[in-house]
């Protein structure tokens, strides 16, 4: 398989004040298709940073994103939001439910988008919650489900609409150990029997060590590459 992520002399500075402040400095990096990459470092090394322009949250200062042949670098807002919606799954720390809606219609949203009806809306939610275990939770709300299941049903959201990359910003920093190993093991279940890129920043050795692959970021600069 190919690289589906092409990063070249990428570099992310922020302007506070009349200071600026690099917070990557030229990042090469390929990640191959079908990875799964665990993306490490100490507080404000810059991970979430090089997560977010993968994920075409957040766009660079200098340098190119590849990602699938597609220079992401170079999309204006309007097309990067849509690249972003077909090709990206977000799982985050903290699962940003709509507390008023069921795991079902939670699992819904990001195909509002799209032009599916109600009903193939429908059928691919309970799909992406049958594959997250959680068949039996679809009609409960966040309020009704623990920390774990919470977080599985925010992976359903981020699988619902078949995206190629799945990003995942410290996805079990909330989580007790059990639930945290539950859902690392749904990760890489996704990764292994469905095929998907999975890039995860994390502080946790534990959670690292369900990736394939370790990269350690220091003060923005990738310092090793640890192969698992």
């Amino acid at each position: 398989m190919g690289n589906l992520i092409e990063i070249r002399d990428l570099a992310k500075v922020y302007t506070r004040g009349k200071q600026k402040v690099e917070v990557l400095h030229h990042i090469n990096l390929d990640i191959a298709e079908g990875d799964f990459l665990a993306l490490m470092g100490p507080s404000g090394s810059g991970k979430t940073t090089l997560l977010n322009l993968i994920g075409g949250l957040d766009t660079a200062t200098a340098g190119s994103i590849g990602v699938g042949g597609q220079r992401i670098d170079q999309l204006g807002a309007g097309a990067l939001a849509k690249w972003r919606a077909a090709n990206v799954g977000f799982v985050f720390q903290f699962y940003n439910l709509m507390p008023m809606l069921s795991a079902q219609r939670n699992v819904e949203l990001p195909l509002l988008l799209t032009k599916l009806s109600s009903s193939e809306r429908r059928q691919r939610a309970s799909i992406a919650l049958q594959l997250v275990g959680l068949a039996d939770r679809a009609s409960h709300k966040p309020s009704e489900l623990s920390g774990g299941q919470q977080q599985r049903v925010a992976i359903a959201r981020a699988i619902v609409s078949d995206p190629t990359l799945l990003v995942c910003d410290e996805p079990t920093g909330d989580l007790d150990r059990q639930s945290a190993e539950d859902v690392l093991a749904l990760l890489r279940t996704l990764n292994r029997e469905h095929g998907k890129t999975i890039v995860m920043v994390t502080h946790d050795p534990k959670a690292a060590e369900y990736a394939n692959h370790t990269l350690h970021l220091d003060k923005g600069t990738l310092v090793e590459q640890a192969v698992a």
